[in-house]
Parts: C-alpha cells; structure tokens; sequence
C-alpha cells in the first residue's frame, strides 16, 4: 500500500503583515522571525496530517507552513495513506472526541490493528526521511498510533488535536481510551482549547494554541461588491453578475479568476437584492445541516424574505470523511420536503475542490455576501469559518461549543446560542440580526478587530516557534 505523500509547501512574506500589526507588534514578529533562523537551522519542522485538502487542518497548514518557509525555516507537509476501513475507524475516534456516537461502531482489538498496521507503514515511510535534531507534528487521531515508532527511533514529536469536547462523555473517555496509549509518549501535547486537553496526559507537556487565519489568502483577502457578485454568479449561486469580473489574486501573487460552477441543489439562484443567511461547513452530522435547514425553515422564512444557502465542499474530494455523502443526501431530502415557496429560498451549495483556491475565493465571496453567518454546531473543535466571518465584519450566529466561544468573546461581536438544538432560539437571533441593520454592522465591526487582535497567522508563529523551541537543547531553548 501506497504510504505517505509529501504536500509542496509555498513561501509567503511575513512581511505584508506590516499593514495589518501595529508597530509593537510586527516589532515582535520581526524578533521571532529572526530567533527561529538561528534555532531552526539545519533542521526540519515535519507536518503530518491525512488530508490535503478539505476541512480547517489542511487550511491552517497551507497558509501557517507557507509563512514559516518565507520565515526561513524548513518545514514539510506529509499526508498519510490508509484504506476506506482505517478511515471508517478515525472518524468514529473523530465523532466520540466529540461526544457523539457517529456510525455506532467499536474500538475493539481488530481495529486497532488495524489502526496500528496503516500508522506503522506511515511511519516507517517518515522515519526514513527524518533527520537528527528534526521535529515531527503529528496532527488530529488520524496519526496518533505513529508516535510510538517515531519514539522509538529518538524523534521529538509533538502531538496536535485540533478537537475535542468541554465536558466529556462516556464516548469521549472511550474515544481517548483507545489514544492514550499512543499520545501519552508524545513530547508534547497541543490543544485548541485547555477544556480539551485529558487530565491523565502530563500537565507540564501541555500546550494551548488556538488555530488562526490567513487574512491574505483567497478565501479572507478583501474582494470589491462587483467582484463577489461576479463569483456567485459563476459558481451558480446567486443571478446576474459579470462573470468576467470573478478575480481574486492567488497566494502567489499571480491572478486567478473562478471559471468552475458549484453543483446547487435549488429552485432558482439568490437574487443580487435578497437577503442571505449563510452557513459554510463539511458534509458532517455535528455542524448540524438538518438542524440548520429545519430552524430556518420554521422560524427565520415565515417572518423574513431570506434566503439560506448552506456551503459545503464537493463530497468526493474529501478523502479522510466517508460519511459526507450520506450526510448530503439527508440535507438533499430535507430540502426536497419543504415546502414550495419556502424550499425556493433554501440553497445547498457543493463547492468544487479541483483548485483549492478557487473554492477560498467562492467561500470568501459567499461570506461577505451574506447578510448574517451562522454556525449551528452540535460539537465543534474550533470553527475558523466563524474568525473568516467575523474578519469580514459579518454578524455571527453560532453555537456556544468548543472553540466558537473563544472567538465570541462578548455580546458585542457575536451571538451565542446556549444550546444548539434549540431551533426557535436560533431563528430569532437571525432574525434580530437580520432587522437590527445598524447594530450589526456595530457587531460586524467589533468582530473583525477581535481577530486581528487574536486569530492572524503571526500568533501561530510565535506560539510555535516557543513550543518547538522547548524541544530543542542548547542556549536558545526556552
């Protein structure tokens, strides 16, 4: 079997965040940037996760690792290889870390071994390419059972889990059962939120960093009103529009347009006058998109002229999520039920893959276009699509789980749900931020400035750079 496959990792300069950072603070990046080169020479940071593409993990390290490399420091991106069954398993590990049963299977004896086989080809591959005084970040349960062969062989590994649940449950003790084994040999431990890290890991090995944005890219970078017109309008979302106008700038600088439609599940596009609320996630039972279209339907159509258009990624190009199809084709006869003059204003988008940042532009387009974001997750490990809204000044609605209330740190730049399967609650505050025009945009404001103070990529630097540097012996270490 087919093992690793290595991800190109582009260069980006840290030095555009000069127009972002006040002085103090791109004072600071500038130290860092050059405390890394010297620490870091010769070595090689390794990022390991099972997936290039689709979901926040595969984002976070396209943009975060591009700046690291612009920084001067060599770092590498592997994905993972594994059958249909080895995926079947991690994401029932996925769904118990997040206290819900998922397909309802076990953890048993054979899927460990089966989890162990595919991890060990995974790392003997690894191993042969890791050098002395080299750093390997294992990200999320899909590579946690390769931590015991990089041990073995003297390796520094940092273990990353990218979720989690604030208090857990009988599937979340169960779910870390199985891991702990493999985890616990990790040098260090890194989690999105303290609430997630397990009590039996030890304390002093803990570190928190929250995940980031890249406000350049093209899913966060600024697009003019006739620009996202024109980008809807191709992908098949919204009516009118020139097409020719459906340009943003790719992360090298080159121009870039979006020539690819979305497959639409609707009676007809959003007009360019209507308001539109807006829910960007995977294909998965825990963002909730029966929840989502149901609350909608009953409480936010009858009282307002809105449409929903619910975003996710075209299912087949999401390799480690098996159960996206079928989590689609439940949100596909869920619309189909509606009622005719309500189902004409709901809107399930499939957003192509082929090109990555073409789908960034498309989703960047859908969020400022929106009238109101909403993130109705039942479970959640951190949620970046609520950061790339509230970067964009929209109002958020979100569920108050996982990482979302770090990002909704107030009233003043959010709104958050208490509980997720409260589906009238959730209709009024869309609704209220749908009327309250001007307190939205107040809302919006305070939004955008709570990222820029918190959630940009140059803190992913900093944190990283002191938590590799612990690993590392010599005058330099922290």
């Amino acid at each position: 079997m087919a093992t690793l496959t290595t991800v190109p990792v582009g260069s980006l300069p840290f030095e555009r965040f000069e127009t972002v950072l006040d002085g103090s603070e791109y004072g600071r990046l500038l130290d860092a940037v050059l405390r890394g080169r010297e620490l870091l020479a010769g070595r090689v940071i390794w990022n390991v996760n099972s997936t290039a593409r689709g979901g926040g993990v595969a984002e976070l390290l396209s943009s975060v690792l591009a700046y690291a490399r612009g920084a001067g420091v060599d770092v590498r991106w592997e994905v993972i290889a594994g059958n249909p069954e080895f995926f079947a398993i991690t994401k029932r590990i996925h769904n118990w870390l997040h206290g819900a049963p998922g397909d309802g299977g076990p953890l048993g004896a054979e899927e460990r071994d089966v989890y162990e086989a595919t991890l060990d080809a995974n790392a003997r591959d690894l191993c042969e390419v890791v050098g002395d005084g080299d750093v390997v970040i294992l990200h999320d349960p899909q590579t946690a059972g390769m931590v015991t062969a990089l041990k073995a062989r003297h390796i520094r590994v940092i273990w990353r889990c990218h979720v989690g649940l604030d208090t857990p449950n009988e599937h979340a003790r169960r779910a870390w059962q199985f891991l702990l084994p493999y985890v616990r040999q990790a040098d260090r431990y890194v989690f999105s939120r303290r609430a997630f890290a397990w009590p039996q890991l030890e304390a002093e090995r803990i570190a928190v960093i929250a995940p980031v944005i890249d406000v350049y890219s093209p899913k966060n970078q600024e697009l003019a009103p006739p620009v996202v017109d024109a980008i809807l309008a191709r992908a098949g979302i919204q009516a009118g529009g020139d097409h020719g106008e459906a340009v943003f700038i790719r992360e090298d600088g080159s121009p870039g347009r979006v020539d690819r439609h979305a497959t639409v599940y609707q009676e007809r596009p959003v007009g360019r006058d209507e308001a539109m609320v807006l829910q960007v996630s995977r294909w998965d039972r825990l963002k909730d998109p029966l929840g989502v279209i149901q609350g909608f339907a009953r409480h936010v159509a009858p009282r307002t002229g809105a449409h929903l258009v619910y975003a996710g990624p075209a299912v087949e190009a999401v390799s480690d999520d098996p159960e996206g199809r079928a989590v689609l084709d439940e949100a596909f006869d869920a619309w189909r039920r509606l009622s005719p003059p309500v189902r004409e204003r709901v809107h399930l988008a499939c957003l192509p893959m082929d090109d990555p940042e073409e789908n960034g532009a498309m989703v960047n387009a859908l969020q400022r276009r929106a009238d109101v974001v909403v993130q109705k997750s039942l479970a959640e490990g951190f949620g970046l699509t609520v950061a790339e809204a509230m970067w964009k000044a929209r109002p958020v609605v979100a569920s108050r789980v996982g990482g979302i209330q770090e990002q909704i740190s107030g009233p003043e730049c959010g709104v958050l749900l208490d509980d997720p399967h409260d589906l009238a609650a959730f209709g009024a505050a869309v609704e209220e931020r749908l009327v309250d025009v001007e307190g939205s945009a107040r809302m919006g404001a305070a939004a955008r400035e709570r990222v820029r103070a918190h959630f940009l990529d140059t803190r992913s630097l900093f944190d990283y750079l002191d938590l590799v540097a612990s690993l590392i012996p010599g005058p330099c270490a922290s």
